[in-house]
Formats: structure tokens, sequence, C-alpha cells
């Protein structure tokens, strides 16, 4: 199927309520941390999907036992910075609303882990009464400094919104999402760099139509404190039973229907594979993985 296809047949997918969370892994080759994500899932089938959006050339075939193995779908190459970016996302989003019983559908990177374990995660997600994505209106030069004034009447400035592209829809939203190829065809128009589609599209989409169906935040951790157009990469000696905490419990206050919490962020980014063998040192037994 094209592209055009795919979205048109996800779109008109009729609801289900067999409640699975789609995981939906954005990423330009190999999964370094697959391990963990194996403990993650274990005793957990039928309650998620996978899905896994590579570079085309990216030829790995996972072993059959992995939870990854023929997780792939069809795929196109992902240029950062361009439309490509939130094509790809799209493409993620219509292959996993293909299958009915997905009801949530989570974005993820290589680099991505869990916080929690999967049936904190599942809960959270299952009872949540909205979608998660990051929207804010930034006045700075890297937020309303690249609205492009061409995309007016139809995206004022003040509808311009920024945010993190690792989003979390519920299966109502994502229909909606992908359904759209107005704001779609403006933001391939006139959004280019400096100029992100993949913080800006899906947020001002978002902020405009839906809002009423939106947290305005995201739920997978990033650390943009030593600023710069990249946020912060964790490696081997940063992976502590306190860091973990911390990033689970202790950096912020939010709220979740309607009720404040500590427990802000499901997932965290962005961890190299070093990380890997302290992460399966303290994870399994912080998180409470089935072993």
């Amino acid at each position: 199927m094209s592209d055009e296809e795919l979205l048109w047949r996800a779109s008109m997918a009729p609801q289900r309520k067999d409640l699975k969370v789609a995981f939906m892994f954005l990423t330009k080759g190999a999964l370094p941390l697959a391990s963990l994500w194996e403990l993650f899932f274990k005793g957990h089938q039928g309650l998620y999907s996978i899905y896994v959006h590579t570079h085309p050339s990216y030829n790995y075939s996972w072993p059959q036992d992995s939870v990854f193995y023929g997780k792939r779908i069809p795929s196109k190459e992902v240029e950062w910075g361009t439309m490509s970016m939130v094509d790809a996302e799209r493409r993620l989003l219509a292959n996993a609303l293909l299958d009915f019983s997905n009801e949530r559908f989570v974005l993820l990177s290589e680099s991505c882990i869990p916080l929690f374990n999967f049936t904190t995660i599942y809960n959270y997600l299952m009872n949540s009464k909205v979608s998660y994505l990051a929207a804010f209106d930034d006045p700075r030069k890297s937020g309303r400094g690249r609205y492009n004034r061409k995309m007016y009447p139809h995206i004022t400035i003040e509808d311009w919104r920024k945010g993190s592209q690792w989003f979390e829809f519920k299966r109502e939203l994502a229909i909606r999402m992908i359904s759209d190829q107005k704001y779609y065809s403006i933001f391939k128009k006139y959004c280019y760099p400096p100029c992100y589609n993949d913080e800006h599209y899906f947020p001002t989409l978002g902020h405009k139509r839906f809002s009423d169906l939106i947290s305005n935040k995201s739920i997978t951790y990033v650390d943009w404190s030593h600023g710069g157009s990249h946020p912060r990469r964790f490696i081997d000696r940063d992976i502590t039973e306190q860091f973990l905490d911390d990033l689970r419990f202790g950096l912020s206050n939010c709220t979740y229907n309607g009720h404040h919490t500590s427990m802000c962020f499901l997932f965290a980014r962005k961890f190299v594979g070093d990380t890997l063998k302290p992460l399966l040192k303290i994870a399994p037994k912080l998180l409470g993985f089935n072993l």
C-alpha cells in the first residue's frame, strides 16, 4: 500500500476495546536496549503490540524468540528536521491502527527506556482520560521564531505550538491525527529548517483542533538542561538506583486525571548502548520486571 492508502484504511478502522498498548519504535536501525525491553514485555502477551520503523536499508532480523521478531513495518528514509519524520510517525500510527484492539499508542526511539514495569505503565495509560502531547507557546526564536507567515490565515501565530515529538495518543486522537490533510499540506509546504516539523506539526494540530483531548505534556523525559539542539545523552556511569528513582518520582509534580502526582514520566531518553549492562543489573529489581 502507498502511504495515502495506508492512512485512509487506518482512519476508517472501527474501534474495539480489547485494550492493548501499541509500542511504536522510530529508529535508525538497531535497538541497542532491546534486552531491557524484552524483560519489560515478558509475561504480558496479549496486552501489547510492537511496531518498528527503521531505515529501509537496515536488514537485521531479530531471532524468532524475540518480541521484536517480525515487527518491522514497511519504511522509508527519514531525514532529521524534515516532513519525512512526521511521515514516519504517521506511518507507524497507521500500521498500529490496523489492529483494532490497539487502544493507546506510544512513540519511542531506540534510546528510550521504561521507568516502570509493564503493569504500572499499562494501567496508567488505560485509565488516563487524555492523550500525552506536549504543546506549548514558546515566544523565543526557537518557538514562534519558526512560524512562517505564509501559513496565515489557516494557522496563525496564536495557533503555533511547540513540543516533544515523543507522544502518546488514545485511539480516538490517533485516528483524527492521521486523517488530517489540510494542516499536513500547509506544514509540508511552509515548515522547513529552521522550522522542524516533528516539533511543531502534531503540537500545533493538537492545540488547534483537539485541545480538549491532550494533556499539553509529554510522558517521556528528556534532559535539555545543557542547552543546544540535542538533549543530554546518558552513559553507563549515570545509571544508579538514585538516578532512576529521581526520573521516576523526583523531577516535578503534575496531574493525573485531575489529581496531583509525582509520577510524571513513564519513559526516558537518551540512553546510549553502554547503559544496557548497568540497566540490566539495576532495573529489573527496581522496576519490578518479571524475571
